[in-house]
């Protein structure tokens, strides 16, 4: 009896440690918005964002105003200020840590790519990783798309940024792993039932 009180011990050890360890991808989108000022007057020739602004005009520099959310992004409201790095360098492609941050998530900028850039209209595309200070989420890649349109100062913006990362499997693992478990245990009670 004490072997089998022993294993049935170790193995909800092992599960509740394995419950501890696992984590979840960070799902969704989402989008802000607002006026930014870049090196140049003219999108043509612009480089980088020099200042956000949450809007209208040059209201609260230094962000941006969440528009939409889903997924895990859900429980941020429309309106609310997200932190912006400045400046942000896209050409060339320039990594920026701590891109934005609202409502316990980041966005940390791995890479940039000029998608379209003109006098009226610019658009960057890239890619980087999305954390939180969730412990339940795990750090996410994500990919992310930017757009402005108008010309002179303040240009209106869009920034969406999207995770597209699938579960690893870690659920099923730990369902294979409890359900061995709770397999090794019933042939024990059953060996010593013979």
């Amino acid at each position: 009896m004490k072997k089998v009180t022993l294993a049935i011990l170790a193995v909800g050890a092992l599960l509740s440690l394995h419950a501890h360890a696992v984590t979840m991808p960070i799902t969704g989108s989402i989008t802000f918005g607002g006026n930014v000022a870049f090196d140049t007057t003219s999108l043509a020739t612009a480089t980088q964002v020099s200042t956000w602004y949450a809007g209208p005009g040059t209201a609260n520099p230094g962000f941006s105003t969440v528009q939409l959310t889903s997924g895990s992004f859900s429980s941020i409201s429309a309106g609310t200020l997200a932190t912006m790095a400045t400046p942000w360098i896209f050409k060339p492609s320039t990594a920026t840590p701590n891109l934005w941050s609202v409502g316990g998530f980041t966005f940390n900028l791995a890479t940039s790519m000029i998608v379209s850039q003109s006098a009226t209209f610019l658009n960057v595309t890239g890619t980087g990783t999305i954390t939180s200070t969730n412990p339940a989420f795990s750090p996410t890649f994500g990919t992310w798309s930017f757009t402005s349109t108008g010309s002179g100062s303040q240009p209106q913006f869009g920034f969406t940024a999207s995770s597209a990362a699938p579960d690893g499997g870690s659920a099923v693992a730990l369902l294979g792993i409890a359900l061995t478990g709770i397999e090794g245990v019933r042939r024990m009670i059953r060996a010593r039932k013979v």
